[in-house]
């Protein structure tokens, strides 16, 4: 009977005919629904805020200080010329030993050592590497969704050559009962087809419940119904080129520039500052020590000019910690090259898969076929009284087999090809 070959691939033909997401629109869903997708706008107000705090190192700092001491010692005239101006009236205390100072500074950056600008790179590369290990996740979702979609495809073609069985079934078992009741069959003949039948009907259950719960969990993955329509095909072009596009690769190279811009912060740090500065206070003493010495009134205080500031310390650790970053380098590089060997790896198991795959199915056809004809024989015996239904039954259970066998390869084929794909990032 030719249509359990037409069937078997005929539901990949009307599948265009439902209104059903294709894998990329799943994929897209997937994305746009997954929870890690919040991860971006978490990113961005994150680079936001270290953008701006390394901006605000070039704003004037502003600066109060309040003070109040008592010492021990004091700067004081010497007792003879105290003494020599008590005698014209004159009292010469000399700086008293209670001070104090309420004060403002304010300061500008004139140049950091490169500190800001190492600030703002290394906001910049810590948001990006954030958005590539974002992406990384969310392409692994894309793998997640792939199996689902694939998952629903099999078990779709499963469905469709199962219920071709059914109909096969049934018809046979119309043909047996009228067989039986003109006397030329026995009932046991009939009973043997009706029970295949309800066997089949139990697989093609089991297939309905497990389509279902795999199109439930894909349903969780787009945020979206299916409906009750077959799923399309996706195409079947094998990529051109093998070079990698994948996403793990960008972030290895954002853990590089990170990594570059935290070298710029290292060497930073051993240069000089410079800042011009103001400031103002009013205390005791002042800046005028000789009426200090002679009026314990407060004085009012202004000072403006250019403060220079360089931590010699920062060269003790230098060069440990530009081998340190050195280090982590080599690691990322490592990581690299590993995710590229096993990708290459994967790659090849992809492309023998396929090569594998499509030389099965240039035998499926001829396969399925052979079985209808000996199955379409085996019937034809049947009716004659020259075969049992046991060995019919065997024919078309081989039938099915073999039907089922080429709808799976077929989508095997477009599996694999979509996980090479998806290896490569194509």
């Amino acid at each position: 009977m030719k249509r359990i070959l037409i069937y078997g691939i005929g539901w990949l033909v009307s599948a265009a005919a439902f209104a059903q997401p294709t894998l990329d629109e799943c994929r897209r869903m997937a994305r746009e629904h997954y929870p890690e997708i919040r991860q971006y706008d978490v990113v961005a107000l994150t680079e936001g805020y270290d953008l701006s705090n390394a901006a605000r190192a070039w704003i004037p700092q502003v600066s109060l200080s309040a003070q109040a001491t008592w010492q021990n010692a004091t700067a004081k005239f010497p007792d003879a010329l105290t003494a020599i101006w008590q005698q014209y009236g004159l009292s010469m205390q000399g700086v008293a030993k209670t001070q104090y100072n309420v004060g403002i500074e304010v300061s500008q950056n004139i140049w950091d050592g490169g500190k800001s600008r190492a600030d703002h790179r290394i906001a910049k590369a810590d948001a990006d590497e954030q958005r590539r290990a974002a992406d990384v996740e969310l392409y692994a979702v894309e793998g997640r969704v792939d199996d689902l979609y694939f998952g629903i495809l099999l078990l779709d073609g499963r469905r469709a050559c199962i219920r071709l069985t059914c109909d096969l079934l049934r018809s046979n078992l119309e043909k047996m009962r009228s067989l039986v009741r003109n006397g030329v069959a026995m009932a046991c003949d009939a009973d043997a087809l009706e029970a295949e039948l309800l066997t089949v009907g139990q697989q093609l259950a089991q297939t309905e419940m497990a389509r279902t719960n795999y199109r439930q969990m894909l349903e969780l993955f787009i945020g979206e119904p299916l409906g009750e329509g077959d799923l399309p095909l996706p195409e079947a072009a094998e990529p051109l080129a093998r070079d990698s596009e994948r996403p793990e690769l960008a972030m290895f190279a954002a853990r590089s520039s990170g990594l570059s811009a935290r070298e710029r912060t290292i060497k930073s740090a051993a240069m000089p500052q410079f800042k011009l500065f103001a400031t103002g206070s009013f205390g005791y003493p002042g800046y005028d020590l000789f009426k200090s010495m002679t009026s314990r009134d407060g004085q009012w205080n202004f000072m403006a000019g250019v403060r220079m500031s360089w931590n010699f310390g920062a060269f003790y650790t230098q060069k440990n910690n530009l081998e340190k970053l050195q280090a982590a380098r080599q690691a990322v590089d490592i990581q690299r090259d590993i995710f590229l060997f096993n990708n290459e790896l994967q790659l090849t198991r992809e492309q023998g898969e396929i090569a594998r795959l499509r030389r099965v199915i240039a035998d499926d056809g001829r396969i399925v076929a052979l079985r209808r004809s000996v199955r379409e024989a085996a019937e034809s015996k049947l009716r004659n009284g020259v075969i049992d239904t046991d060995e019919l039954l065997q024919k078309i259970t081989d039938e099915t087999t073999a039907a089922i066998s080429r709808t799976t390869h077929e989508i095997e084929l477009l599996k694999t090809i979509c996980e090479l794909k998806h290896t490569i990032n194509k």
